[in-house]
């Protein structure tokens, strides 16, 4: 009897102790924002929350957030919901509620550093002028968290930048988006085992 009972809480403990991740896309909420390329980080979560059969998104921590499990992993999704300029404070709080270290945050976002459906990851680093990671390291206190930056190219001049990144794809970019996320949802497993270079490499092998 004291066997069973011991094990009863032992597993009760373990899965209260079980590690999560906080996968984060981030955009700016509103259907006329929804094509934005700075929406991206949105998009590649929402395919990630479908094609792993998250339950719907409800409104916590100023953003809409879903929790399930990928790959035998706890994960909880979020996106902020404060415009771009503010995601640390949502971020900040899902952080901090399901007591995830910054190791286990993935943030997806808009990088113009990269070519057009290039995806590249890294871990901590400088935030290239993006005002959506200066809030997160600014409410995490630590950029030690990992960046999947998802190429969308730059106009060239960087008095355009802020209208660019407003703007919906290209047309022609359009008809390349659904095939992009698939790819990046497809193998985001691989991000939960850190495996950044596979993931990098698959997603690429796939978008182009």
């Amino acid at each position: 009897m004291f066997s069973r009972l011991l094990n009863f809480f032992t597993q009760n403990n373990s899965k209260e102790t079980e590690p999560m991740w906080l996968l984060v896309g981030l955009g700016n909420p509103g259907s006329k924002h929804e094509g934005n390329r700075h929406n991206v980080g949105f998009m590649a979560v929402d395919q990630i929350a479908d094609d792993y059969a998250f339950p719907a998104f409800r409104s916590k921590f100023d953003g809409l957030l879903s929790e399930g499990r990928i790959a035998n992993q706890k994960v909880a999704i979020l996106k902020p919901q404060t415009y771009m300029n503010e995601s640390g404070i949502s971020v900040g709080q899902a952080a901090r509620f399901f007591k995830v270290t910054p190791n286990k945050v993935i943030v997806f976002y808009d990088e113009l550093d990269l070519k057009p459906f290039q995806v590249k990851v890294k871990k901590g680093g400088g935030t290239a002028g993006h005002n959506g990671l200066k809030s997160i390291d600014a409410h995490l206190q630590r950029n030690e968290y990992w960046k999947v930056r998802l190429g969308i190219g730059h106009p060239g001049d960087k008095n355009r930048v802020s209208g660019y990144v407003l703007s919906d794809f290209s047309k022609e970019e359009q008809a390349r988006v659904p095939d992009w996320m698939d790819a990046v949802s497809k193998h985001t497993p691989l991000l939960l085992e850190e495996n950044q270079a596979d993931f990098m490499t698959r997603v690429a092998e796939e978008t182009k």
